[in-house]
């Protein structure tokens, strides 16, 4: 209970059993060093899509890369990808379009730890120190929408690990960006093939 009064929730004259996760709408993977196809269409329907969302109470949470300048994943490091998403960096900003509906307690931050590389959001970590998983459970919820970024790395992991937990599990296809076509569709397939609703 004290979980889901810190995000807002408790005393609520219905308690919701649907919520959104918005996996990495961040800018460096909408312009910066990831760019990804579809970025700006992604941030559109999102932006729509959390509009009727939050007209309807439903909880919104939103899964962060949030790296420090060493991570394993660059480059640098040894890692498949350029710096991307460094701790107060604007590429590791949420969209503007979509931070009128950023709460304090509704951002979960992964990649944190530079020795390690963390696509799924499932566990992601709150400043409080909740992780997603914990926060959905808090609030009795049975199924959650995935949109974000990319469709064929975070968002298929952070998908599948909540199916993997027992919730029922949907992606609205034009609420995603991807680093490539072909990967996209790969995953599209692959999710829809473990019981993840695609629509």
């Amino acid at each position: 209970m004290a979980v889901a009064a810190a995000l807002g929730f408790s005393g609520c004259k219905s308690t919701p059993t649907t919520a959104i996760v918005v996996v990495d709408e961040l800018y460096d993977f909408i312009d910066g060093s990831l760019a990804c196809k579809r970025s700006d269409e992604c941030v559109k329907n999102s932006e729509l899509l959390l509009k009727e969302a939050a007209a309807l109470g439903t909880p919104i949470f939103f899964v962060c890369d949030c790296h420090p300048t060493d991570h394993c994943s660059f480059v640098e490091q040894g890692g498949p990808w350029p710096p991307h998403c460094v701790q107060g960096t604007r590429g590791g900003e949420i969209a503007d379009e979509l931070k009128p509906f950023v709460k304090e307690d509704n951002v979960f931050l992964k990649g944190t730890n530079p020795a390690e590389e963390q696509y799924s959001g499932f566990e992601g970590v709150s400043k409080a120190g909740v992780s997603l998983n914990d926060a959905l459970k808090a609030l009795g919820i049975k199924n959650v929408t995935v949109i974000g970024i990319a469709t064929e790395y975070c968002v298929r992991n952070t998908a599948e690990d909540l199916l993997k937990a027992g919730y029922k599990v949907s992606i609205p296809e034009t609420a995603l960006a991807c680093v490539d076509e072909d990967g996209h569709v790969e995953a599209i397939a692959a999710m829809k093939a473990e019981g993840i609703e695609i629509y």
